[in-house]
């Protein structure tokens, strides 16, 4: 690319090889740029640069750094060393977490109560590993029961609702003399467990298998899982042989 050059004379072509006037032969004879003393046909930079705009160039040849440059931020992902404190947690943090009152032993038992009915025995398990030296578990079991929060009896009746739509009487008895209940209270879900036993399994046997055994590997195989479930002996053969009714329980 070369800069353009002004004219020397009226018959000098800015181009020797340009086009010429078909009318005088003259190489600049309608040339729109003949009075124009740069090339048109150079780049637009070199135009700027001869107007004096554009960026300079610097002795090494590169263009100047504008003056200002937006700083670089580099992020960077710190890693905490163990027992660091997290970013912003000061040791008055700290310090008030450990000067929390502790859960009193009663507050515990609420807070078990609240979910679901526990037996004065079941309590007992889970509140013994808080016990401390100033406490005394049988005397908050006992203000728990005269509040009527802790009661054997309810825990029985929602046991008993829990189970019975899926296991046999003695299966839940057993489960219920686990908890240590008194006797009365036993032999009173014993006898209501009982009166429902044959229609409890029915329920249960027409969900796993609705069809009454056609071999004898058949039968077997019902009669264990029913037993499994904790139904009696004549519970399941009354099932078995299509029998609807019972006398006794038993």
């Amino acid at each position: 690319m070369r800069k353009g050059r002004p004219l020397s004379g009226s018959n000098s072509g800015r181009h020797p090889d340009g086009p010429r006037d078909p009318a005088n032969g003259s190489p600049n004879a309608g040339d729109p740029f003949a009075g124009d003393p740069f090339d048109p046909f150079e780049s637009f930079d070199a135009h700027d640069r001869a107007a004096g705009r554009g960026p300079q160039r610097t002795r090494s040849g590169s263009s100047e750094a504008p003056a200002e440059v937006s700083a670089e931020v580099t992020y960077t992902r710190s890693r905490r060393q163990a027992g660091e404190a997290k970013p912003g947690q000061s040791d008055e943090d700290d310090s008030r977490k450990s000067q929390r009152p502790t859960r009193s032993l009663k507050a515990r038992a609420l807070g078990y109560l609240s979910r679901r009915e526990y037996s004065r025995a079941e309590l007992a398990r889970k509140l013994k590993p808080y016990v401390e030296e100033t406490d005394s578990l049988d005397v908050v079991l006992d203000s728990l029961e005269a509040e009527n929060w802790l009661s054997d009896s309810r825990f029985a009746e929602s046991l008993v609702h829990r189970r019975a739509s899926r296991l046999g009487t003695s299966r839940i008895l057993g489960e219920l003399k686990q908890h240590a209940l008194n006797p009365a209270l036993v032999e009173e879900a014993s006898a209501q467990l009982r009166e429902t036993e044959l229609a409890r399994a029915q329920a249960v046997w027409r969900k796993k298998f609705g069809e009454l055994p056609q071999t004898p590997a058949e039968r077997a195989k019902q009669a264990r899982f029913l037993a499994s479930r904790g139904f009696s002996g004549a519970t399941i053969g009354k099932i078995l042989k299509g029998i609807d009714e019972m006398g006794d329980g038993d």
